[in-house]
């Protein structure tokens, strides 16, 4: 199942044991630092059912690897130029300052932020599997930093908390 709401969960797993068809066994939703909603909604979902929770989009079409920068055009070829509508909300100043702060923590522990972010997605315990999708061998060495990279329950926390 791909992109479900909790109750659309709910109702479809419910409905799948009612009616005798195959059992749900993940759910694939857009899940990132910038798109954290999942926790709250359909996680308990998930751990009720005993679903794994496969999250695609951990850098937000570009948003948490440092492409997009407050005042600055958006670079040619870049999500925001091609089909900029999901991601439209993240232009604020608010998520720029997560931004920016989030590129010093990554600085501080000798990581890239694309690495942090995709550390912190590996660090929560719900998910059971990422969707990275690089575009080039380059972007593997974020997925590489992030295995690397253990973050404990308060830094995932603290990394949460830079964002609105």
């Amino acid at each position: 199942m791909s992109i479900f709401s909790a109750v659309q969960l709910a109702e479809a797993v419910e409905l799948s044991e009612l009616e005798g068809l195959a059992r749900y066994e993940l759910v694939q939703n857009s899940f990132s630092l910038l798109d954290p909603v999942d926790e709250e909604t359909l996680f308990p979902v998930c751990r009720e059912h005993e679903l794994g929770y496969e999250a695609f989009g951990p850098l937000a079409g570009g948003w948490l690897t440092g492409t997009y920068r407050r005042g600055e055009g958006y670079p040619s070829g870049s999500r925001m130029t091609q089909r900029p509508e999901s991601y439209l909300r993240y232009a604020t100043d608010a998520v720029f300052d997560g931004l920016e702060a989030l590129e010093r923590e990554a600085l501080a522990r000798g990581v890239s932020m694309p690495g942090l972010a995709i550390a912190w997605l590996l660090a929560v315990p719900e998910v059971t599997a990422a969707v990275v999708g690089p575009t080039c061998a380059d972007h593997l060495e974020p997925v590489r930093e992030a295995l690397e990279l253990e973050l404990t329950p308060a830094d995932r926390e603290h990394l949460r908390g830079l964002f609105p």
